[in-house]
């Protein structure tokens, strides 16, 4: 479960932040924080209070919604415009937090997934690190990777595509 100064801080970083809607999942539970349309900040609902600086907020629990909206990937600036692949794939695995993107478990190990490389359901095909805690990201679906659209210890957003999957 979160600490209070977890919670604080996840939601200062929501608030300062452009997206709209923020999804964490741990050990089963997931919270969810969604910004008023009134621009007053986030706002949460229900189940937890959280002590603030700003008047007494609520945190909603629930699942998640599967395939939300996905944000297009940014061109890097290395690749010249003329070279654009399209990858034959089915499904995209998109980062659901903000934070910094590890392709392996430690720096000297292999990689959790490679192209090529098969996933299940429940593999871990990367860790996202937000706020000091390591988050293992899993494939969703079954089958091949067949591109990886980020790099070792890059910040990844919130939606942004991290792999794409050629489903079986």
């Amino acid at each position: 479960m979160l600490k209070v100064q977890e919670i604080r801080e996840l939601i200062k970083l929501v608030d300062q932040s452009t997206i709209d809607e923020f999804s964490y999942e741990t050990n089963g539970t997931t919270v969810t924080m969604k910004k008023s349309s009134d621009n007053s900040g986030v706002k949460l609902n229900e189940a937890y209070e959280v002590p603030a600086e700003k008047p007494a907020e609520k945190i909603k629990v629930e699942e998640p919604k599967a395939n939300e909206e996905k944000k297009a990937v940014k061109q890097s600036e290395k690749e010249p415009v003329e070279k654009e692949e399209t990858t034959d794939f089915d499904f995209e695995i998109v980062s659901p937090m903000v934070g910094t993107l590890y392709i392996a478990p430690e720096p000297e190990s292999d990689p959790y997934v490679k192209k090529g490389s098969k996933v299940e359901n429940d593999s871990v095909v990367c860790i996202v690190e937000a706020m000091k805690l390591f988050n293992e990201i899993e494939a969703e679906v079954s089958g091949e990777i067949v591109e990886i659209l980020v790099e070792d210890g890059e910040l990844v957003e919130y939606g942004q595509p991290l792999f794409r999957v050629k489903t079986k």
